[in-house]
């Protein structure tokens, strides 16, 4: 096993899990000092049979390319939201009540509270005549493979942020 972050070996025995950036994740000692170590969950002392058994409904199907999004909202949108308003001299409410929704909800996207779905951004974008989603390229992720393990970690693509 192998730390997700670094590529360094994990005893299988033992892996230490963290929390960090809000994800759990399987890491080495070292990386480990990056978030929150997470305590093992219990083991059960016994496992309830259920009597009845649902057929499940959900498709398992493989994960392709094309179920990533090929726009992403840009990094300032609150800023870009905000100064496009101020530039038709809309008040949040004149903005609200031509995009359809709520003042608290300009409001939260505009001081960078709220994401806006996609919809909401298409509405956004379409009032205020202003650009909020950007085309994704596709990253070519052979060229972060660790060259002492081979394969793939976060680290390997991400700089680390150390506190």
């Amino acid at each position: 096993m192998e730390c997700e972050i670094c590529g360094k070996p994990v005893p299988e025995n033992n892996p230490i899990r963290a929390k960090i950036e809000g994800s759990v994740m399987v890491v080495c000692k070292e990386c480990s000092k990056l978030g929150t170590v997470q305590k093992r969950p219990p083991k059960p002392k016994f496992v309830k049979q259920n009597k009845t058994k649902r057929p499940t409904t959900t498709r398992n199907r493989p994960y392709s390319r094309n179920d990533e999004p090929a726009e992403e909202l840009i990094e300032d949108f609150s800023i870009e939201v905000r100064k496009a308003r101020e530039a038709k001299n809309w008040s949040r409410e004149i903005l609200g009540k031509k995009i359809n929704e709520r003042v608290s909800v300009i409001n939260r996207i505009e001081t960078g509270k709220m994401t806006p779905d996609t919809k909401l951004t298409k509405k956004l974008e379409n009032t205020l005549g202003i650009k909020l989603l950007e085309k994704v390229d596709n990253i070519d992720l052979n060229q972060f493979v660790n060259t002492s393990s081979g394969e793939r970690t976060l680290g390997n693509i991400m700089k680390i942020k150390r506190k």
